[in-house]
């Protein structure tokens, strides 16, 4: 389902109607309560501000494997050789499934280099 998709059918249910057969929903159908109204409207709203570019935009950016993890003592030694043997940093961040920044940020921890 596609987030336009979505927002539809919340539309149709914060305007009383049943998003499967186009009737309107019954006074006592949870979905005509005030408050359920009011979050069905939110819902929308963030919908409408999210909406498919920027939901496009999150699925193409792609984060390495890695990233967000702590790192071990091994990867740290690991990480420590192979720059001290001259590998560049884009070149470490493949390898160990990190961002070019986490490398840097780790390198810049270490003492390799400066910030």
């Amino acid at each position: 389902m596609s987030p336009q998709q979505a927002l539809q059918i919340i539309q149709q249910l914060a305007d009383g109607i049943d998003p499967t057969t186009g009737e309107v929903l019954s006074s006592e159908s949870p979905f005509n309560q005030p408050d359920v109204i009011r979050a069905l409207h939110l819902a929308s709203n963030a919908l409408k501000t999210s909406g498919p570019d920027v939901t496009a935009k999150q699925a193409q950016k792609v984060r390495p494997g890695n990233a967000g993890r702590s790192w071990s003592p091994e990867e740290d030694a690991e990480l420590l050789a192979d720059f001290d043997a001259g590998i560049e940093p884009k070149d470490l961040a493949a390898k160990h499934g990190r961002t070019k920044g986490a490398i840097q940020s780790r390198l810049a921890k270490h003492g390799r280099i400066e910030r």
